[in-house]
């Protein structure tokens, strides 16, 4: 795109750069037409460079300093309009931009055809003259909010290649402008924090706060990290090993510690970890499974017939011989 200013009485490809939205405004001087000149007081002969007349007495145009006669230089000399593509006469007043001219009355805006022979203008780069309205129209992007013309100098945001007014950049959900905040997308649609939370985030059983970051998940129910924690020493239970009882998650030390009843044989605690994944219970007490065994002859007792002695369990063979 072309542009600068031309003020009267500089030549005419002189320019002064305005920057605006990409564009230059442009202003032309009028030249006027080819400056034809009356003689009146030659006494010599003064005649037409091309058909030999006689200028004296008559108008006549100066071409490459040369006398030329109106008619002639009408048909061999005048410079084509750019608008309408006919000859700019001698008598015609003329504008020049970029080695190209114009008829007065043909230079106008390509959009709202406003006049511009004495008014900025800017020049594209497919040859179409515009006003500094129209052209910044034609050259500035749309809104996707509300589809106008973001002019230059109005405030906007730009995401993924497109543009908004500010005001139009809003939270699908609450409708208010997100600005500088941030935000979060759902398919094509923006939502500030606040909302996404509300309206997609999962809720922690805990807290009942949104989980916005990392997060776990036990037995279909999602946990902050920091709430998934052992209800005695509140150490974090995330990648340990851990149990639950009566709705409470333990860690394995305070498992043992403080919830595990105690192995009848052994009185060890029964954690339900490694060897002591089996457990036998009887009435209010209960054994390791490894540990539930005879008294008297050590045969394990789990899954058969035995007799208890006071705090001691017998098979039938031996429980006879007491």
């Amino acid at each position: 795109m072309a542009g600068g200013c031309l003020k009267p009485g500089d030549p005419a490809d002189e320019e002064e750069t305005i920057s605006h939205h990409h564009c230059r405004q442009l202003r032309l001087t009028l030249l006027s037409g080819p400056r034809s000149y009356l003689s009146s007081t030659m006494t010599e002969r003064f005649d037409c460079f091309y058909c030999r007349d006689n200028l004296q007495g008559k108008k006549y145009v100066k071409k490459d300093d040369k006398p030329v006669c109106v008619r002639c230089f009408d048909k061999l000399c005048a410079n084509t309009c750019a608008e309408c593509r006919k000859p700019i006469g001698a008598d015609a007043k003329e504008l020049n931009h970029k080695n190209r001219h114009w008829h007065e009355g043909c230079f106008r805006c390509a959009k709202c055809y406003k006049p511009l022979a004495n008014e900025p203008f800017q020049a594209k780069d497919d040859g179409k003259i515009m006003c500094g309205k129209c052209g910044d129209r034609d050259g500035s992007p749309r809104c996707q909010g509300c589809y106008k013309v973001i002019t230059p100098g109005c405030k906007n945001v730009e995401y993924k290649h497109k543009v908004w007014h500010e005001e139009c950049f809003t939270c699908f959900e609450c409708k208010q402008p997100i600005r500088t905040q941030s935000f979060l997308t759902k398919g094509d649609d923006m939502y500030c924090t606040p909302c996404h939370e509300k309206k997609f985030a999962k809720h922690c059983v805990r807290c009942k706060e949104a989980i916005t970051s990392g997060g776990l998940t036990y037995q279909d129910q999602p946990w902050h990290s920091e709430c998934f924690v052992c209800h005695t020493c509140k150490k974090p239970l995330a990648g340990a090993r851990f149990t639950a009882h009566e709705d409470q998650f333990y860690c394995v030390d305070c498992y043992k510690s403080d919830v595990a009843k105690k192995c009848s044989g052994c009185q060890n605690p029964i954690t339900g970890f490694g060897r002591g994944t089996n457990v036998v219970n009887y009435e209010d007490k209960s054994w390791h499974e490894y540990c539930f065994n005879c008294k008297k002859c050590s045969l394990s007792m789990a899954h058969k017939r035995f007799v208890i002695n006071g705090e001691d369990i017998y098979c039938s063979d031996c429980a006879k011989k007491l």
